[in-house]
């Protein structure tokens, strides 16, 4: 028995039905051809959506735990992150940073707004050298999305600092070409507007981030260079992933480049 309702939130969102029916396929072994084919595709068509050519990995943890990959992968001890912290989100980010080893330099903005260009330069300045700036694009606890991401990538450039975003609640939904605005890390979550239920993280990381990733201490789970070397060797991930998330995020993403991007953006 089908039983529909809309989900007025925003994420778990309600999945479409090709995407449900998707995660009805038999289980695979995750170390053998068919789940190196899934994994590939889903790598090649997420990069489309992240319009981006650097390195791209499907996580199984929540959007959260993309977080604590990102920062935990750069965090040697001290390592100065700046986090705008306008909600409840970016709260959390900037918390992490000081639990997982590094130094969190939080820019005050009242919640309901946007950190301007101008406030994080000058906490910039004041705490140079600085090894990333984060940026939530959109606080989902206010609804405010950031409208200035590439001006900002442009600044951390500028002022040679990684370009952390974190798009949980966004990527997909709106532009953000993570090559053409300088955005060194970029995660999301699978349950907000990629279509598929809660339980996958994607990050992509560009060869700056691996520069400062390299000097860091590493994770277990989380270890972003295991994931690379598992990738670039088996096309495989090192623990075992969620395969029934794997083929419904697969499907979803296919919907997404037979829409195209622009046009999903219009809707």
């Amino acid at each position: 028995m089908e039983t529909k309702q809309l989900i007025m939130l925003p994420g778990p969102t309600n999945i479409p039905t090709r995407v449900a029916n998707a995660m009805l396929r038999p289980i695979i072994n995750h170390r053998g051809p068919e789940f190196r084919e899934l994994h590939s595709r889903i790598i090649d068509n997420a990069k489309y959506v992240f319009g981006t050519k650097n390195d791209l990995f499907v996580l199984t943890a929540s959007g959260t735990g993309g977080v604590e990959c990102a920062v935990r992968n750069i965090s040697s001890p001290g390592a100065k992150i700046i986090v705008a912290v306008n909600g409840v989100f970016s709260q959390r980010f900037y918390e992490s940073v000081n639990l997982l080893g590094g130094k969190g330099i939080e820019v005050p903005v009242e919640w309901g707004n946007a950190a301007t260009v101008a406030q994080i330069e000058e906490v910039l300045k004041k705490n140079s050298p600085v090894t990333a700036v984060a940026i939530i694009y959109n606080e989902t606890s206010t609804g405010v999305t950031t409208p200035h991401l590439k001006e900002i990538g442009e600044l951390c450039r500028k002022h040679g600092a990684l370009f952390l975003v974190d798009a949980i609640s966004i990527q997909g939904g709106v532009p953000l070409p993570v090559d053409e605005w300088g955005v060194d890390i970029c995660i999301t979550g699978s349950q907000k507007c990629l279509m598929t239920p809660p339980g996958l993280a994607l990050i992509s990381v560009s060869p700056k981030g691996w520069e400062v990733i390299k000097k860091a201490p590493r994770s277990y789970y989380f270890d972003l260079q295991l994931c690379k070397q598992f990738w670039d060797e088996k096309k495989e991930t090192p623990y075992t992933p969620a395969v029934t998330l794997f083929y419904a995020l697969d499907e979803a993403l296919q919907m997404i480049r037979e829409e195209g991007l622009e046009a999903r953006f219009k809707r």
